[in-house]
């Protein structure tokens, strides 16, 4: 057997992902791939046997984007702490809108898990990095944020994060991202008078 080509193995869980996005999981097969790659009828195959692993190799590539991603974000925080309404606002607006396609992957491939314990193990990680590299940069940037309460604030912001990106295209706007935010970390409650 030749030696993989890694170019080529990422142009295909890119197309993958691309196709997650815009046909859901089972608008993804060996053929569609191939094509939405720009690549010969039987290459899919050659690089992965089964929908499944193409699918598993989709998520690894997904969860590999998505940790780069947060360690680029940590590089571009601002010395002397910041503020978690603008950080989260920026992260969440550019998730929902820049990279709407990755998250609508994601949650297309998280549903897909819930019966494929290969894909559910290939996500596994994903999870655990959040927490662990969101609350080792909250305590980098000096955020009062109790390590306890991390996990149910990347809950908050998953649920968040589902609801813009299905929302329509193009309909999302930095002040309505800013509001969900702000209502996510400082609650709902009117404020005494």
């Amino acid at each position: 057997m030749p030696p993989t080509n890694l170019a080529r193995r990422q142009a295909l869980t890119d197309a993958a992902i691309d196709l997650l996005a815009a046909s859901g999981v089972h608008g993804v097969t060996h053929r569609t791939v191939e094509k939405q790659a720009g690549l010969p009828p039987g290459t899919a195959s050659n690089y992965f046997r089964s929908r499944e692993a193409l699918l598993v190799a989709a998520a690894e590539r997904v969860v590999e984007l998505h940790l780069a991603d947060m360690e680029q974000a940590a590089e571009h925080q601002p010395a002397g702490g910041a503020d978690l309404v603008e950080m989260l606002t920026e992260s969440l607006f550019t998730a929902a809108t820049a990279l709407r396609d990755r998250y609508l992957a994601i949650f297309e491939l998280k549903l897909e898990a819930l019966r494929r314990p290969a894909l559910a193990a290939a996500l596994a990680g994903l999870q655990e990095a959040a927490v662990r590299f969101t609350a080792g940069l909250h305590d980098q940037l000096g955020l009062k944020i109790a390590p306890e309460k991390v996990p149910a604030l990347i809950a908050l912001y998953g649920s968040a994060l589902f609801a813009l990106v299905s929302a329509p295209p193009g309909t999302v706007t930095r002040p309505s991202v800013k509001t969900i935010v702000d209502t996510m970390v400082h609650g709902s409650a009117v404020p005494d008078p």
